[in-house]
């Protein structure tokens, strides 16, 4: 059953044009064809790319943000509460108000403990800015390499319809550095279009898959070129940003999003799409696989549009002045405990003044001489 199914799913007539079968993509007399099994080695290599990463950001990207200084702040972790860790780790992260009084009962917290309890705890899981620019950089680092490659392997691309050497690199190279993306998603930034970036990769990957096992490498070299000719910009307008360089990011930004439009919105369909749409069917009946590529490519130009909009709202608040933020990144809600973090500290210390200038003035009237409090409790930030 297995060996009928094999053969159903590589049956010529699904993937390949009429007149043509995979015994015509077989090497010979020094013409060299791409082959399925070329990419199994993607998965050790995607293996091979977290283990560069870790040393780059380790011993590179970490020194680079300190010299830029960027440093791990000291964050304000939730104290230790077995009862409200059990339910944040096994069932929510942002209990509904009913939850929050039953756990409040629980811990023989108030109900505005327990609230401020689960702010700090998502505040704390949150990454902070030199994780960020530790992952930027290695975005930045590999899409520029990736770029030249690119570069490269179009210049090296002669008439003939042999598979070259540096095709084949960037190939491998380009799919197993989205294969190391999509092993990582956990451990990385989380942004708002966190679910977009899974279906970019997954479609990235199942694109120059197929590209690669019917020969249609130029197009998937083309492909691959315009996608990484905007993310340079955009990794590098993120390095400068988290390292506060304002007036470097803003101009960053602006070559990226026009960089994005004119790659992603006019040359990518306009082009690169009207090719694959149009000519094939010229010269041979639609197949399967020429459908199947191109509802591929639509579909990363939908995630085109999206992130176009995206940028566009970035823009309008930049042109207006009220861009403070990736609209990608870290949404509101995230900005509101943050700000009710900070006011939650000030609550506390204010408290803590007013408990002070009243024992002052007790002491005024010889209620409670010598009885101040030591100045530790003064800087204490403690989570109730």
């Amino acid at each position: 059953m297995f060996k009928t199914l094999y053969e159903w799913f590589w049956w010529d007539r699904i993937w390949l044009p009429v007149n043509l079968t995979w015994a015509d993509l077989e090497d010979r007399e020094g013409w060299v064809y791409a082959k399925a099994s070329h990419l199994y080695v993607t998965v050790p290599y995607a293996l091979t790319f977290l283990l560069i990463r870790y040393i780059f950001e380790r011993w590179i990207a970490t020194p680079l943000a300190a010299s830029a200084g960027i440093r791990q702040g000291a964050l304000l972790k939730a104290a230790d509460n077995p009862i409200l860790e059990h339910y944040y780790t096994t069932q929510c992260r942002n209990p509904p108000q009913v939850d929050i009084d039953g756990l409040s009962k629980k811990s023989s917290l108030s109900v505005r403990q327990v609230e401020r309890w689960f702010r700090r705890r998502r505040i704390q899981d949150r990454p902070g800015v030199l994780k960020k620019f530790r992952e930027a950089s290695w975005r930045f680092v590999f899409y520029l390499s990736a770029f030249i490659g690119g570069i490269v392997a179009l210049y090296d691309v002669s008439t003939q319809l042999s598979m070259l050497e540096s095709q084949y690199w960037y190939y491998i190279l380009e799919m197993s550095f989205y294969g190391s993306l999509l092993f990582s998603v956990a451990f990385d930034v989380k942004r708002k279009d966190f679910k977009e970036q899974i279906i970019h990769h997954l479609a990235t990957l199942v694109l120059l898959s197929f590209s690669w096992c019917v020969n249609y490498i130029r197009i998937g070299t083309l492909v691959m070129l315009v996608h990484d000719a905007s993310d340079i910009f955009l990794e590098s307008a993120k390095l400068f940003n988290y390292a506060k360089w304002e007036n470097t990011c803003k101009t960053l930004f602006v070559l990226f999003a026009m960089v994005f439009m004119v790659t992603r919105l006019i040359i990518f369909p306009f082009w690169l799409i009207h090719c694959t749409w149009v000519y094939p069917v010229q010269h041979y009946p639609a197949f399967f696989g020429y459908y199947f590529f191109n509802v591929m490519l639509v579909v990363l130009l939908c995630l085109h549009i999206f992130w176009a909009y995206l940028i566009l709202c970035m823009i309008r608040k930049f042109m207006f002045g009220t861009l403070t933020r990736d609209e990608r990144s870290d949404n509101e809600e995230e900005e509101e405990e943050e700000s009710s973090a900070t006011e939650d500290e000030g609550a506390e210390q204010h408290k803590l003044v007013n408990g002070l200038a009243a024992g002052e003035k007790e002491d005024k009237n010889g209620c409670c001489g010598g009885l101040s409090p030591p100045h530790n409790i003064l800087q204490s930030k403690t989570v109730c």
